[in-house]
């Protein structure tokens, strides 16, 4: 039989602990800490790309005659470290961007945010801006930690009311949802959902013999009305928990202040859910023991994402529901170390552990560690790097993300990447953004590789290689140190022996991972904060105080903003996407898996039998969906599941992403974008985008 080694899986956030075998085989890993055994369908299927033929397998350079060559490693470094090092002399260190990766170790997001502080930028930033920066920034503001408050154990164990909002476990978290959440319901707890499309999530807690679930079908781009409903009833009904709100926050008479006048008939209507029904949602959740929120992408990704995470935490909070297990705010996270990248400061305005690049006493306490200066301005978010891309931004280095499908208004952002003067990307896989390189660094995939990474939950987990790379590749480790001790010499801070010596330099320049050492997290991991050596960490926060400055939680007031596109009568529908439960992101992993293909090789679109009925669309018609960015060919699928006015599509599959329509208009504090809501038109048949079938 062949030697396990335990290892943490490459897709969601939910960190579930899988084998691999030396042959490269999927195994189980029967007690692991968070998943104890199960495992999804992606899970299971995450060995079939480890061995893929389309795995890049020497480094490439683009040549005088626009094509990509083969080169040596010396060749490839050569040219990645004159390219920077004229950049910066011809246009300043501010020209160059740097992509981190939610797929890669936190000692390898540590030395690329570490390899751009050297250079002289803090254009650094990861995919996270993408999917959760609202919620890392509203959290962080308002109770002092941007991150899950609570742990899924915890919340298993202890909830009453699991509030569900912009989140599909099911399909996105499939193992938290059947391990915990689900369990938890049998158990006797209550489910609210809140989601325009009737999903797997909603499906997963219809269980037979309960009526513990209630699901608020709201339209795009309403949850600031849906929830302030749910506040005003709050408010009006005595539920607040009034010693709580006079002891540990400040901000109540804002919020008070902002729904005096407060419409909630016509918030409803806004909503497109009945009144009653978010009436009894908010007694459910205040009257509750404990009751807890779940947050995802479909809060995050608006123009008001960092407003629709504050009314989450205003609900959380004016009921008492925060610092004790069961309860909190939990935003769940969609990558596997896309909760560490953060952690580490893979972000253009914070150091590792969330410090303020800003702030001189930590960028001070950090370069003393380091030994160079760290610029004192915060850099550019990737959205903004993309925009720039040909203009100020020269140069940009891309390790392990395909912005080319990933970033909204996808068209632009390969226009942008085009006109840009330089360009390196390290991945496993030729991306779409392969494509557009300069040079190309080929990189181990999820299995051959070992660090740290740190869940949905703030575990922080041993990922461990199986011991060889496939042939013509290197670690990103192994690339970084190697591009940093060519750029700044063999005293530049990049020579380490091990993953495990950069982690020990992380630690000195991180204070929530302080007290974590690789002997310490074993197979069982260790939830920050975990301050100093002998700190157990903690699976719940705020027990006592928030960690803002004055130890008090932010409440603050918020009106509805709509969307930045609204229905009109050239694009008369809604667009909002999500992921499926058999692929991940840009299908750059999963589309190579003949297990997952399987399951869905193509992508589609849900419509609604009134819009399919108006617009002339039949089940199974290829129909086009447009915007006023783009058009993509899908298959319709004609269901209830959807709101009427609204469609829903995926971003997985390159030739019909959903990004190619999406607005990249962005929150103002946040600088995500809106990808939840975008204006299109549906044409089927030959017919005018748009216009309506002979009623």
């Amino acid at each position: 039989m062949s030697e396990h080694t335990k290892t943490i899986c490459p897709y969601c956030g939910v960190g579930c602990g899988i084998a691999v075998t030396e042959d490269r085989r999927f195994a189980p890993w029967g007690d692991a800490p968070v998943n104890e055994g199960r495992i999804c369908i992606k899970g299971g299927a995450a060995m079939e790309v480890v061995e893929h033929e389309d795995r890049l397998t020497e480094p490439q350079i683009r040549g005088d005659d626009g094509d990509l060559h083969a080169a040596t490693w010396d060749e490839a470094y050569g040219r990645v470290v004159s390219e920077m090092e004229r950049i910066r002399a011809e246009h300043g260190p501010d020209a160059m961007g740097f992509f981190g990766c939610s797929k890669a170790t936190n000692e390898e997001n540590y030395l690329l945010q570490k390899l751009a502080r050297r250079y002289g930028t803090n254009n650094v930033d990861n995919c996270t801006r993408m999917c959760h920066a609202s919620t890392v920034y509203a959290l962080r503001r308002s109770l002092g930690a941007g991150a899950m408050t609570n742990s899924m154990q915890d919340l298993m164990e202890s909830a009453d009311v699991l509030w569900i909002q912009g989140a599909n476990p099911a399909e996105q978290h499939p193992i938290a949802n059947s391990v915990y959440f689900r369990q938890a319901v049998l158990d006797g707890a209550t489910v609210i959902q809140i989601d325009p499309h009737a999903n797997k999530t909603t499906r997963s807690f219809d269980i037979e013999g309960t009526d513990r679930h209630l699901h608020l079908q709201s339209n795009p781009g309403s949850d600031i009305p849906l929830l302030n409903v749910v506040l005003k009833t709050v408010l009006e009904n005595g539920w607040v928990d009034e010693e709580f709100v006079a002891e540990r926050t400040e901000g109540v008479d804002h919020l008070v202040e902002t729904l005096a006048d407060f419409d909630t008939e016509e918030a409803a209507r806004v909503c497109g859910v009945r009144l009653e029904d978010i009436e009894r949602a908010a007694e459910v959740y205040a009257t509750a023991e404990n009751a807890t929120i779940f947050t995802g992408m479909g809060m995050s990704q608006h123009t008001c994402g960092v407003d629709n995470v504050q009314n989450e935490i205003n609900l959380a909070l004016v009921t008492g529901n925060v610092g004790r297990p069961g309860t909190g705010v939990n935003p769940l996270r969609g990558q596997n170390n896309v909760q560490g990248t953060c952690d580490v400061g893979a972000m253009p305005n914070t150091l590792p552990g969330y410090q303020n690049v800003e702030d001189d006493d930590l960028r001070a306490a950090v370069e003393a560690v380091w030994g160079f200066e760290v610029p004192p301005k915060a850099g550019l978010t990737n959205v903004e790097i993309s925009h720039e891309a040909g203009a100020s931004i020269k140069g940009l280095y891309v390790m392990g993300e395909n912005p080319v499908m990933s970033e909204p208004d996808a068209n632009r952002v390969a226009e942008r990447l085009a006109d840009l003067e330089f360009l390196v990307v390290q991945d496993v896989f030729p991306t779409d953004t392969v494509g557009y390189a300069d040079v190309v660094l080929p990189a181990t995939s999820w299995a051959e590789r070992g660090g740290t990474v740190v869940n949905t939950d703030r575990r922080v987990q041993r990922m461990r290689g199986i011991g060889r790379v496939y042939p013509g590749t290197n670690h990103d480790f192994d690339i970084l140190q190697a591009v940093g001790t060519r750029l700044f010499g063999p005293d530049g801070g990049f020579d380490f022996d091990d993953p495990e010596a950069v982690f020990e330099e992380l630690r000195q320049v991180c204070p929530i991972f302080g007290g974590i050492t690789y002997d310490r997290l074993g197979e069982e991991g260790i939830h920050w904060p975990c301050l100093e050596p002998g700190d157990e960490g903690d699976p719940y926060l705020y027990e006592d105080a928030f960690t803002t400055p004055n130890g008090m939680g932010y409440i603050e007031g918020v009106r509805h903003q709509p969307p930045k596109e609204v229905p009109d009568d050239e694009y008369p529908l809604i667009l909002t996407t999500a992921r499926l439960i058999e692929h991940y992101n840009t299908g750059t992993m999963s589309r190579r898996s003949p297990t997952l293909n399987r399951q869905h090789p193509e992508n589609f679109v849900d419509v609604h039998p009134a819009d399919a009925e108006r617009y002339g669309v039949a089940d199974g018609d290829t129909v086009t969906l447009r915007s006023r960015r783009g058009e993509i060919e899908v298959r319709a699928q004609v269901t209830e599941d959807i709101k009427q006015g609204t469609v829903w599509t995926t971003p997985h599959f390159a030739a019909s992403s959903a990004n190619r329509l999406t607005n990249d208009a962005l929150d103002e504090r946040a600088k995500i974008p809106e990808y939840k809501a975008a204006a299109v038109a549906i044409e089927a048949g030959g017919g005018e985008s748009g216009t309506a079938a002979d009623d």
